[in-house]
């Protein structure tokens, strides 16, 4: 799928890009050229100690921001697929400087789309979050209007050939700044502070956000936010699961905080399609037959009133559970 593509992935040095990068080389060494964009030149040069162009050629370390559009102009030069995977994502630090998430989240995915459109692109892959449906905090409105600009895009595309799709999931377990290394941390101190008893996420890995990325790229019509199924945890199943010995201190739900986190609203499942593995949020403007769509990958309208909440799930993550993943996926060296 891959073979013989030259690829972009903006915010290239985070998380998911460098799981991302690394994926790619692994499964598909032919691919012609690989560009990490990303702003911190430190984290460029510590990816690079692990992933070194001497070793694959292929690689490019491009330093930018997608708030310049010129700068993305110049990088995309020669690109074919786009992963864009930039953004300000701390709800806390979102809601302190809302202009700057903004001119991240929301100008800076309109450069890349025009960017994009502009260069001759074949196919992106914006990544989003639970937290862009029915947004409370200023990271989601953010992420919920960069999902409608990658969606649209798609209707003044005019003869350029080149599809537009979003990539929507849960909290990323042992991602920079999540839960799971923040409560490794503080189980030092003897005390795990827990926000609110009752909430709940879901969790997804990184390859498995990885792999979700590669599937879009390769089955997407243009339009789609594609959405996993994937189980969920109660917040204090986390906290037992890495501290059991730790007294809990309840501290309150931060700002733009929710109990439960949503990926597909009541409204959306009207215009959602259910799969295997995944489910579909379809454009609200037609640009292909949902029936065909369905048909093509074996898939079928979502229930009237269903949404897909975390609370609601019926997939669940147990103590035992958490700990194993957390020994794969977060460290290797994890013991309780």
């Amino acid at each position: 799928m891959l073979t013989g593509k030259s690829i972009l992935v903006t915010g290239g040095t985070g998380s998911f890009g460098q799981k991302f990068v690394a994926t790619v080389l692994e499964r598909y060494p032919q691919v012609e050229r690989l560009v990490i964009f990303s702003r911190d030149e430190l984290k460029q040069f510590e990816m690079a100690q692990v992933l070194s162009p001497k070793q694959y050629p292929q690689l490019r370390y491009f330093l930018g921001n997608v708030r310049d559009k010129d700068r993305l102009w110049r990088a995309l030069e020669g690109v074919d697929t786009v992963v864009h995977a930039a953004a300000l994502k701390h709800v806390p630090a979102c809601e302190y400087n809302p202009f700057e998430a903004v001119k991240t989240n929301v100008l800076g995915a309109q450069n890349v789309i025009e960017a994009c459109l502009d260069r001759g692109v074949k196919r992106v892959v914006a990544l989003s979050t639970d937290k862009a449906a029915a947004p409370i905090n200023l990271y989601g409105a953010t992420k919920l209007t960069s999902d409608k600009l990658f969606v649209a895009a798609n209707n003044f595309r005019g003869h350029h050939d080149i599809r537009f799709s979003v990539v929507r999931y849960g909290n990323v377990m042992g991602s920079r700044g999540s839960v799971i290394p923040y409560f490794l941390d503080r189980r030092r101190e003897g005390c795990i502070p827990i926000t609110d008893e009752r909430m709940t996420r879901f969790n997804i890995s990184l390859e498995k956000g990885v792999d979700l990325v590669l599937y879009a790229l390769e089955n997407m019509w243009g339009g789609e936010i594609f959405v996993p199924k994937i189980p969920s945890y109660h917040i204090t199943d986390v906290a037992k699961a890495i501290a059991p010995e730790c007294e809990h201190e309840v501290i309150g739900i931060r700002p733009g905080e929710k109990l439960h986190e949503e990926m597909i609203t009541e409204t959306d499942a009207l215009n959602s399609l259910e799969f295997e593995k995944h489910f579909v949020i379809m454009p609200s403007t037609p640009l292909w037959s949902a029936e065909e769509y369905a048909q093509a990958f074996n898939g079928k309208p979502c229930e009237f009133g269903f949404r897909y909440n975390s609370g609601e799930n019926t997939e669940w993550l147990s103590v035992e559970d958490l700990r194993a993943l957390i020994k794969q996926h977060v460290d290797p060296e994890f013991t309780v």
